[in-house]
């Protein structure tokens, strides 16, 4: 449909990129305007389409996601950015709000989460889309507030944000560990460690593959599908 919002996707790993596009377009009022591995794909592709709204990595091949945020408002292009990445660097962050980011959405999250920015995107657009009647502040207010409100917690229930840190650093990068294993460094049960792991395959930042070898009943195995950043959990 012609009035929804159209969404680039710009992420560099595949698998992550076409997860975040069957999101977008699984919430009414949006839709994918196209998908870009990398910051100058990005680009080519903002000449060639019309786009609403940007869901941006930061980590990309050839660029930081912050030089394509720069490079957008250098160009005066009138198009809105939400964040999508795994940098918890508050420098990045304070870059990101300066660059007129309106989200941050931090890796590995759900469907409920970003659904919850996007609807909440949509719903400031909706308040802005009148331009012909001036604003008084308590409009202007709940406009922000639509972006800015309190955000529901992006984990299933039972699970917490810190013990997800504790399992997401207990992995190591390039090594795939079974949820025993995890579970022994942690110091937690084997369920926990479990359920984790496949919240975090779930969001699409973990594979999941049968360990070949050895005696007995075979065990799952779970790793990173791409490097983390340093100092991500």
């Amino acid at each position: 449909m012609s009035s929804d919002i159209r969404v680039l996707v710009v992420e560099d790993e595949p698998l992550i990129a076409e997860a975040h596009g069957k999101y977008v377009e699984r919430v009414t009022g949006f839709c994918v305007a196209g998908i870009a591995l990398s910051g100058q794909e990005a680009l080519r592709l903002l000449k060639a389409a019309p786009v609403d709204l940007i869901l941006l990595d930061f980590n990309l091949p050839d660029l930081h996601g912050l030089e394509l945020c720069r490079a957008l408002r250098a160009a005066r292009r009138e198009v809105d950015i939400i964040a999508v990445t795994s940098n918890r660097d508050l420098t990045a962050v304070r870059s990101a709000v300066a660059l007129g980011v309106v989200q941050y959405l931090l890796k590995p999250f759900t469907f409920r989460s970003m659904q919850d920015r996007l609807e909440r995107y949509r719903d400031y657009r909706l308040r802005m889309a009148d331009d012909l009647l001036p604003a008084g502040q308590s409009e202007i207010d709940r406009a922000f507030a639509s972006l800015r409100g309190v955000t529901p917690s992006t984990l299933p229930s039972g699970l917490s944000d810190e013990t997800l840190e504790t399992i997401a650093r207990a992995l190591p990068r390039g090594r795939a560990l079974s949820a025993a294993e995890v579970a022994g460094i942690c110091d937690v049960s084997r369920v926990t460690a479990r359920r984790y792991l496949e919240h975090l395959t779930e969001a699409g930042v973990l594979l999941r593959r049968q360990r070949h070898g050895g005696s007995g009943r075979p065990e799952v195995e779970y790793s990173w599908t791409k490097p983390l950043p340093q100092g991500a959990g």
